[in-house]
């Protein structure tokens, strides 16, 4: 795909400074620039490289003034890294947009396809299921029954979507991910050996959320496990069943969240954190790395450490934690002093 300049400052919003017919067909970074390439200036460190690149293309932002002569051509925007991003996004869809039912797919006769629709080799859709125009289903991906997938959805090769689970419009789900397997419940009998807690509730995901490679999203018990729109999960993350997650959250992988917490919106939480069930946690909250969280969290905390307390707090405490070793030595030594001076007295 070749894009001139003059159409992809229409697409950017942009203004052109130099040659508008120039075309590229790749991206690229500033100082790996190639002929043909894109690319963009938004930290001015880079600066040098604008003058030696072989980029035909850099977009830069508005209130920019080069020093010396640029054979580039350049293109103004409000923000040079936003842009580019968005050109990101724009090119990545056009790469990657795909129509059609390959011929090893399967559909079922009471399924319902909306438009321009993308099933790979070897999936399988199963009976009742909606797909909603622009959606992309790739290879080796099953759907269960009475499934929903909005508008524009993607789902990516190995992904496993179980019955009766509900999926937003604009998603993207990353490989191997399994979206709506049994929550984790058990109860003990008299014997000691356990007893399966059917689980036949769903989840139910929101528009524009993303979701890693090798994620788990446990249907509820009874109603659903939810995660709203624009939350954005990491890979290899556990959602246990009946949990809850606000708009905008954002996690990122290994983390596990333990069955009917409820998450605020607009939170942060770092890789490799533990959070127990039955758990509220508000909006705006920070989770850091590694952290375990074991109680409510209030409106605009941050947390850090296991368990986890005000990050400013175990910061501090973390200080004296490091003088332990010395301090017990001390004391070790100031103990031998004292049983030596009693010795003498």
């Amino acid at each position: 795909m070749e894009f001139s300049a003059l159409e992809i400052a229409s697409v950017l919003e942009g203004e052109v400074v130099g040659n508008k017919d120039v075309k590229v067909s790749t991206l690229s970074k500033i100082e790996e620039g190639v002929p043909g390439s894109i690319s963009f200036l938004s930290n001015l460190k880079y600066e040098a490289y604008l003058y030696t690149t072989q980029a035909s293309i850099i977009i830069v932002s508005k209130g920019f003034a080069p020093e010396k002569e640029v054979k580039a051509t350049l293109i103004y925007v409000e923000d040079a890294y936003k842009a580019f991003a968005r050109l990101l996004n724009y090119y990545n869809s056009l790469k990657n947009k795909k129509e059609g039912i390959e011929p090893h797919a399967f559909i079922h006769t009471a399924a319902k396809t909306g438009e321009r629709v993308f099933v790979g080799n070897f999936s399988n859709i199963s009976e009742n299921v909606q797909l909603g125009n622009d959606v992309m289903i790739h290879s080796n991906c099953h759907i269960g029954e009475n499934v929903s997938i909005g508008e524009g959805t993607i789902i990516h090769p190995g992904v496993k979507i179980y019955s009766d689970c509900k999926i937003g419009k604009n998603c993207i789900i990353h490989s191997n991910t399994v979206i709506g397997a049994d929550g984790f419940g058990f109860t003990p009998r008299a014997d000691g050996t356990m007893e399966k807690v059917p689980q036949i509730g769903n989840v139910v995901i929101g528009d524009n959320v993303e979701i890693g490679a090798s994620c788990t999203i446990d249907r509820a018990t009874l109603g659903s496990t939810i995660i709203r729109s624009g939350v954005k999960l990491d890979n290899q993350i556990q959602i246990a069943h009946n949990v809850e997650i606000k708009e905008n959250t954002v996690i990122a992988s290994q983390t596990g969240i333990a069955g009917s917490t409820k998450i605020g919106k607009n939170c942060m939480i770092g890789g490799q954190v533990g959070i127990i069930g039955h758990l509220k946690i508000g909006n705006f909250v920070q989770i850091q790395a590694q952290s375990g969280v074991n109680t409510d969290l209030p409106e605009g905390a941050k947390v850090y450490g296991s368990p986890s307390m005000d990050y400013l707090d175990f910061q501090r405490a973390y200080v004296y934690f490091r003088k332990l070793p010395a301090v017990v030595k001390r004391i070790e030594e100031l103990e031998k002093e004292i049983k030596q001076q009693t010795i003498r007295d």
